[in-house]
């Protein structure tokens, strides 16, 4: 072993990677990331002023997206300095507890998404099947409740796993696979027991994104049942229509997730920088396009964007 691993080996400082093998293309890189980084946070601020400001859109299903814009905002926040830091050409190495404080953020703000998802499921579900109960069942006072209990869900379940990755001997090189740290990476590097994290994480997962899945399809199968159950069919597809949106964010969490969980089980062969780029898709596509989303198939947030931005122009 060369002097410079064993002083990696025995450091505290972890070394993120970047696109492996394509250094010198970064200053390029660094562009779409920086514009990438930029929709993120400008959109969903948009998206919280716009909900903050109308009066109109106080109502459960806008505190959801406004819930959801946060989560997104937050996790572009939580990876922004470590990600251009390394295109930037700014630093690669990060201490182990920052290390660690990144890997909370990030997979407690990716469980928070997976819990509002449910929740705003379950909106539409009130909304399309019980129609005339929707502000009886969804009370201010309710969606608060299932906020704080989404929001305590993501904040105590990892933390166990979390906090033993304090205590873990990491013996290999720190080099990690991203330029942001992730609970999966990190175990791949200690060399102490770490049957607790994966079948704690394991169990985490099927409990918290495979059980808010199935929620999710639960609550379409009763909405679908009720859809086709009206008769006209331009009612039909109005009543769907209010779904497009939360379908589509749906899929931008849910499509990332399984891709590089495809990826890092059966792409071991792929180059690195196809698991790198999976990783920041990952981070990045949800928080891109979910102000996007709904700015378009959201008539009531499009019409008040349109307004606001007409009488800025004036």
């Amino acid at each position: 072993m060369s002097a410079s691993s064993a002083s990696i080996i025995n450091s505290s400082v972890f070394i993120l990677t970047g696109f492996p093998g394509l250094d010198q293309y970064y200053p390029w890189f660094s562009i779409p990331f920086s514009s990438i980084y930029a929709v993120v946070f400008l959109g969903n601020c948009l998206v919280l002023h716009v909900i903050r400001t109308e009066q109109s859109l106080h109502e459960p299903m806008f505190y959801f997206l406004a819930m959801l814009a946060l989560t997104d905002l937050c996790i572009g926040l939580s990876t922004v300095h470590t990600v251009l830091g390394v295109l930037w050409g700014l630093s690669q190495e990060i201490g182990l507890d920052a290390c660690i404080s990144q890997t909370y953020f990030v997979h407690g703000l990716s469980c928070t998404e997976s819990g509002v998802l449910p929740a705003m499921a379950f909106d539409r579900f009130i909304a399309i099947c019980n129609p005339l109960r929707y502000t009886s069942i969804l009370t201010n006072n309710r969606v608060i409740h299932v906020m704080v209990a989404i929001l305590m869900r993501s904040a105590l379940s990892i933390l166990p796993v979390i906090i033993h990755l304090k205590f873990f001997h990491y013996c290999r090189p720190h080099i990690l696979s991203h330029s942001f740290c992730l609970h999966q990476d990190l175990l791949r590097l200690a060399c102490s027991d770490i049957r607790f994290n994966s079948f704690y994480a394991l169990a985490l997962v099927i409990g918290t994104l495979l059980l808010d899945a199935v929620l999710i399809l639960i609550s379409y199968v009763f909405i679908l049942h009720t859809v086709l159950a009206i008769a006209s069919r331009e009612e039909r597809l109005k009543s769907l229509q209010t779904c497009v949106s939360h379908i589509c964010a749906v899929l931008v969490f849910y499509i990332p997730i399984i891709g590089l969980t495809m990826v890092h089980r059966f792409g071991k062969h792929l180059s690195p920088s196809v698991h790198v780029l999976m990783g920041n898709i990952y981070i990045l596509f949800p928080p891109l396009m979910n102000p996007i989303i709904y700015s378009v198939k959201t008539q009531q947030i499009r019409s008040r964007m349109k307004k606001w931005f007409s009488l800025k122009m004036k």
